[in-house]
């Protein structure tokens, strides 16, 4: 009971806070006017209210540890509502005792004189006894009646105190009720207001997510029927070569790629490492292949319906006819299973990489290789898999790990994995042109290397965004980005970059280490490659899908 003077306290720091003015409501007001504002005021307001949540937890606490002596306190008042029960009860049955007590004292006492007590006897013996005898026995009854008459007090005063008690308690309780249900109300206030301008927010960079999903791969890339080109300056012996000292290059591990089920470079270098399909199937996707009847037609967008294994998948253009023989059976067996569910459900599908490659001038004149692989594996499907398939990898694959020659990483998995086996020209490769032809437009560049200022300029986005951080090279993403001068100044960051170091985690880039002109400043794998593909100049990107796994090079 000593701690309710703290609710006190407690409700004049809450009327304080619901005192405090909404100081941003003409921002929010003219909200999708004023971008840069808007920023602004979110970064207030958390900053304003981090130390009211602070108090407010401090007296949330206060406020639940004093209903915790409540609650003690009303289990003693239920212990002693218990005790003064069974004390009336008790009473009850001395009452009998006690009205007994109170009528023979009544008669005793009428009849207490020497006449009464010198007619009943006639010996004087037997006349002091039955005297002594009536003293002791109204002594005795005269303490039955007085503590009967204390006992009665006693409960009767344990009861008003109890009523007493119990008043308060619910006072008590309704008062911290209220107190809880007010704090409650002003902090979720403050984060609903917080979350309003999040909201809007997110609504007014719509075009930075829209550059950052055309630079992530959403899309699959295909091999195709032909060997992938190579870019000399996309490569790390075109950078080491070419580019000038102290200039910097993003590497992927791994291309336009969702890392899910086979590699197709992965899948071409264990079969030249002497692997047979099954094998390399069993390796992806964790089962081998079983015998379907696959007979019939498929329905296949553009075209209509056709035989499934004598038209379409002849017509499979995912990979190369030249490969080795069992990586064609690996990759007839993944096209079919794919194609299988369309055909059982009835479905339409399509013939990009969307779903698979379908050409129809393949089908129309299939290469033996390929023929013979489908042949070969004809009606072999696998149950219950989905089999997702690209070109590369990067050295590790969903759910494989790592798909290395021995089934490790470490800084040499590049050299182990068998996507360099198998040849994959974007195994590790800086990417600058729009998809991933090496033909594609490059957006005025014809390089991915970064100057000092560029990469700091990158760094700064991933310390300060509004909706004008966007790439500064207008000509190929429009808009009206700051420049790098700007950006600086926003974000109080560096004006350039002196030394990097990269943290690889299991499959992923977990933390990256810049040395700068203001000292060292640390990103997260995944807060710098969104970064990256928000800012980066022309078509520079890091395009993995959904995850993080590259690494920043010094020349």
């Amino acid at each position: 009971m000593k701690k309710i003077p703290l609710l006190f306290f407690a409700g004049f720091l809450i009327f304080c806070f619901l005192s405090i003015p909404k100081t941003y409501s003409d921002i929010l007001d003219d909200i999708e006017k004023d971008k840069e504002n808007l920023t602004r005021a979110l970064e207030m307001s958390r900053a304003a209210t981090a130390p009211h949540e602070q108090e407010l937890k401090r007296i949330q606490d206060q406020i639940e540890s004093i209903k915790k002596k409540v609650n003690i306190i009303e289990s003693d008042i239920v212990v002693k509502k218990q005790n003064i029960d069974e004390g009336y009860k008790t009473f009850q049955k001395k009452k009998q005792i006690f009205d007994l007590a109170v009528a023979n004292q009544y008669i005793e006492s009428y009849n207490d004189n020497l006449f009464t007590y010198l007619f009943s006897s006639s010996l004087a013996t037997d006349l002091v006894q039955n005297i002594a005898y009536q003293k002791a026995k109204a002594n005795q009854e005269k303490i039955i009646i007085t503590n009967t008459v204390l006992s009665i007090a006693d409960l009767e005063t344990k009861k008003q105190n109890l009523e007493n008690e119990q008043k308060r308690l619910t006072i008590i309780k309704t008062d911290l009720d209220a107190k809880s249900a007010e704090l409650d109300v002003l902090v979720s206030g403050a984060k609903a207001y917080q979350e309003e301008l999040s909201g809007q927010i997110a609504v007014l960079t719509a075009r930075q997510q829209e550059i950052i999903a055309q630079r992530s791969g959403t899309f699959i890339a295909s091999i195709g029927d032909s060997e992938l080109a190579d870019d000399y300056n996309a490569s790390i012996k075109g950078f080491r070569e070419a580019a000038p000292g102290g200039y910097f290059a993003a590497f992927s591990f791994g291309a336009y790629t969702h890392r899910k089920g086979m590699s197709q470079y992965g899948a071409r270098g264990r079969a030249e490492q002497g692997q047979d399909y099954k094998t390399i199937l069993r390796t992806y996707y964790g089962k081998e292949p079983v015998t379907k009847d696959t007979g019939g037609d498929i329905n296949v967008s553009g075209f209509g319906s056709m035989n499934f294994e004598e038209r379409y998948l002849y017509g499979i253009a995912e990979m190369p006819s030249s490969w080795h023989s069992e990586a064609l059976k690996a990759q007839a067996v993944a096209a079919r299973t794919y194609a299988y569910r369309y055909k059982q459900s009835g479905q339409q599908i399509c013939t990009t990489e969307s779903c698979q490659v379908f050409l129809s001038s393949k089908a129309d004149n299939p290469p033996q290789a390929w023929r013979d692989a489908v042949n070969a594996t004809r009606g072999q499907v696998l149950e219950d898999v989905v089999t997702y398939y690209a070109s590369t990898h990067g050295g590790f694959a969903s759910p494989l790990g790592w798909d290395t020659t021995d089934g490790g990483g470490g800084g040499n998995f590049v050299d182990k994995a068998y996507d360099k086996i198998g040849g994959s020209p974007w195994l590790y490769k800086a990417w600058y042109t729009e998809s991933y032809s090496p033909s594609s437009d490059k957006c005025g560049r014809d390089n991915p290397w970064l100057s000092p200022e560029e990469l700091a300029d990158i760094i700064n986005a991933a310390r300060y965004r509004d909706y004008r951080v966007t790439p500064v090279t207008t000509s190929c993403w429009g808009g009206n980005p700051y420049s790098h001068e700007e950006l600086r100044a926003k974000s109080n960051g560096p004006s350039r970059v002196d030394s990097v170091s990269v943290s690889q985690g299991n499959g992923t880039t977990s933390e990256v280490i810049f040395q700068t002109d203001i000292g060292e400043i640390r990103l997260s794998g995944t807060d710098f490659k969104t970064a990256f593909n928000v800012r980066a100049p022309g078509y520079l990107s890091i395009p993995q899908s959904g995850f993080a796994f590259y690494n920043i090079e010094r020349k």
